[in-house]
């Protein structure tokens, strides 16, 4: 079993690593979220990533609140002090790399306006940000849904949110209400 020092040194160097990563939004990095938090360090169950999702989502703020939950799990394991402190830690590691170079990048993104480096740019992130979200999507299935009933109501809102203008609000409340009757664990 690791210190809580060393468990701190690891959050925080993991989540530096993939602040320069997260193209997008924090969520695009989620599969990476899981591979490290469960099957890399153990921080974590599937179960215990799934819930910290869930409440990450369920709550108003930034999608990079989840790191701050993962860290705070990580650390739990060696007491409330150090949960905290890791929890913090990798919300700031996670925020601050990519933060500063979001503000170089605002610097001279008006100096390349038009620069042909620029259009492809914007062109290019397109179709790699789509492609990191559908595999996101696909981590969300793998890690929330444990049951036929609940693969068959991810499948169904899915279609629905794409082929009727019923507000996304409607299915979050009746797959919450599936969950709360027993349907779906």
């Amino acid at each position: 079993m690791m210190t809580a020092f060393e468990t701190w040194c690891q959050v925080v160097i993991t989540f530096l690593k993939l602040s320069l990563f997260s193209i997008g939004s924090g969520n695009t990095l989620l599969q990476a979220y899981h591979q490290d938090a469960v099957d890399r360090f153990g921080w974590l169950t599937t179960r215990q990533f799934s819930d910290l999702y869930g409440l990450a989502e369920a709550c108003p703020g930034p999608s990079s609140m989840l790191v701050g939950l993962l860290g705070l799990g990580a650390g739990w394991k060696h007491g409330p002090f150090w949960a905290i402190l890791t929890g913090f830690s990798a919300e700031f590691a996670i925020l601050l790399p990519s933060t500063i170079v979001m503000l170089i990048a605002t610097f001279y993104w008006n100096k390349l306006r038009d620069s042909p480096w620029r259009v492809a740019f914007e062109r290019g992130f397109g179709p790699v940000t789509l492609g990191i979200l559908c595999s996101v999507s696909v981590t969300v299935l793998k890690t929330a849904n444990h049951s036929f009933v609940a693969y068959c109501l991810s499948l169904m809102v899915c279609v629905l949110v794409l082929r009727t203008k019923i507000s996304p609000l409607v299915f979050i409340g009746v797959c919450g209400l599936a969950g709360v009757l027993g349907f779906v664990r």
